[in-house]
């Protein structure tokens, strides 16, 4: 049983390396997205790591978009699911955005919608399908 969960903003290249190490296995050799979507619009992104007893175990970034902002590419390694790690992330994140941050949204993959509706996100439309995995758009309330 994990003693620690730590989320931390990234501000070294060797954490952001970690961040991207993390996506990948959860994204692309996990989950099958195509290695050439995982990795977009990074220079504009704030980007996250969390650790389970100082072993990084999670990443995930948000950043401002034409609509408002924009809470992204949350992935927690397998082995560290179910001890809490993607809720830190996302309360963290929340607490990271600007004072004037007045519309919070994500794409929640399916399984993952009861987590952000923790955090007052509520479902917006039908299901989608993005990098062949279905989302639902969520608007943080």
């Amino acid at each position: 049983m994990p003693q620690k969960v730590e989320v931390h903003k990234v501000t070294a290249p060797a954490d952001l390396e970690r961040t991207f190490a993390i996506r990948y296995e959860v994204f692309v050799v996990e989950q099958g997205c195509p290695p050439e979507l995982e990795h977009d619009l990074e220079d504009e992104s704030v980007h996250f790591l969390a650790s389970v007893d100082e072993i990084p175990a999670g990443a995930c970034r948000w950043r401002k978009t034409d609509k408002g902002y924009k809470l992204e590419r949350f992935a927690v390694l397998n082995k560290f699911r179910g001890f809490g790690v993607g809720q830190e992330m996302v309360k963290v994140v929340l607490s990271d955005l600007p004072k004037d941050a007045d519309y919070v949204y994500l794409h929640a993959q399916t399984p993952a919608v009861t987590l952000y509706q923790r955090f007052n996100f509520e479902k917006l439309g039908l299901e989608f399908e993005e990098a062949g995995i279905k989302h639902f758009k969520m608007v943080r309330k």
